[in-house]
């Protein structure tokens, strides 16, 4: 595993074009970010594969127990198109590491890289039919994968909808365990006592990050009415300098949507928000006249019960929203089907510890967002799904718990 971290780096450039080619990322950032983080990954778990232990059980009569933590046997990994290299090694590193074969399946609008890894992983000597990958389309090979009775259990991140069909397809065939990392709708709450730069910041890079295609995005920014005037004033400001264009520009901060499907949904969604009565301060339309590229979008005077504030858009769109209370801001974040991520902003810690036991949500950044790493545990509740990726805890869903009883005869003590 360490040595196919090595490749991984080795091969940076190689990848880093990929990446931007198959998927339209800026290609400055996705080196660092997305190619750093998948060998930071594989990395992390190749510490980890000695470190997998059971128990000793302190049984009450005269037997002795112990637990065996055991490979689930071969594992089914459907990977999405917006983050390919750092979800193939979020979820085959950790395989990896529990002694697991696997085939993976990475998204069709995707799959360059993770073909690529697969070759990687021959150099690195990782044995033949380990790490099988595949492509094909959701409804074939996905499906195949989901239903196949000699697949032990799958992961899959994607959307919810898919989601359903996965857990459909396992009580259809072998019951076999699921983990699921699905869609969201986060919030991002700014308290009057933020500092207004910071909130700027993050509620940029929470939502316009990889042109809005994360599943994490914080498309709900819930402002205190203290704050509201002087925060729209400086976003506008600050998003007169973004940059839309060539991901390959090292000048380019947004690149083009994945596909046409993803373009047209997007645009759909802003058209929803200007006819519910939302008013657009900055973007709001196509960029360019070629490729499929958006301009970053900033609502205000959204309301909770509107289309854009409910559903998930994954695109460059962000939701402005007033609150007065904490009680308030609590109901509002809490009031939505999914439970992946939120983001605190107060300068107040009796508010911010208040307010991360509050939420229902996998993740609370405090003054940060989109803190990831690969010691911290990441996954959703409610509709954004079960199981961890990431951290100590994603061994968990690859590894079955063994129990081991024998008796014990003539000793001195139980």
């Amino acid at each position: 595993m360490m040595k196919y971290a090595d490749l991984v780096e080795q091969h940076a450039e190689e990848l880093t074009l990929l990446e931007s080619l198959d998927a339209g990322k800026p290609r400055t950032v996705t080196r660092v970010v997305d190619i750093g983080t998948s060998a930071t990954s594989l990395r992390y778990f190749a510490g980890a594969a000695d470190k997998i232990h059971g128990e000793t059980l302190k049984m009450s009569t005269q037997f002795q127990g112990h637990t065996l933590r055991e490979p689930m046997g071969v594992a089914g990994l459907i990977i999405p198109w917006n983050f390919p290299a750092i979800m193939f090694f979020c979820k085959v590193a950790p395989a990896l590491a529990a002694g697991c074969t696997m085939v993976v399946k990475p998204a069709e609008q995707t799959p360059l890289s993770a073909l690529y890894f697969a070759h990687f992983a021959k150099q690195a000597g990782v044995p033949d039919g380990v790490i099988n990958v595949i492509t094909g389309f959701g409804p074939t090979a996905g499906a195949a994968i989901a239903s196949h009775m000699d697949v032990d259990m799958v992961s899959f991140t994607g959307s919810t909808a898919v989601g359903r069909l996965i857990m459909e397809a396992s009580a259809r065939s072998n019951l076999k365990p699921v983990s699921l990392e699905l869609g969201g709708k986060s919030p991002l709450i700014i308290f009057e006592d933020a500092d207004v730069d910071l909130a700027v910041d993050l509620s940029i890079s929470a939502n316009f990050f990889n042109k809005g295609e994360a599943c994490l995005a914080a498309s709900r920014v819930y402002l205190q009415e203290g704050i509201y005037d002087r925060f729209v004033k400086k976003l506008a400001d600050r998003m007169e300098s973004w940059v839309v264009g060539d991901p390959f520009d090292p000048r380019v901060n947004q690149g083009p949507q994945v596909n046409k499907e993803q373009y047209e949904k997007v645009l759909s969604y802003i058209d929803h928000g200007k006819r519910e009565g939302a008013n657009v301060l900055t973007g709001g339309k196509p960029c360019g006249q070629r490729g499929y590229y958006i301009e970053p979008t900033v609502f205000t005077e959204v309301k909770d019960d509107m289309i854009i504030a409910k559903e998930e858009i994954f695109g460059p769109v962000m939701c402005l929203m007033k609150f007065r209370t904490v009680e308030e801001v609590i109901a509002k974040a809490n009031d939505t089907r999914y439970g992946l991520a939120a983001g605190v902003v107060t300068k107040d810690i009796d508010v911010a510890n208040r307010m991360t036991r509050s939420i229902r949500a996998g993740v609370v950044w405090v003054n940060c967002y989109f803190a990831m790493d690969a010691d911290c545990p990441f996954g959703g509740r409610k509709m954004s799904g079960f199981g961890k990726d990431a951290s100590m805890h994603a061994l968990d869903k690859f590894l079955a718990v063994k129990a081991v009883v024998t008796p014990v005869y003539d000793s001195p003590w139980l």
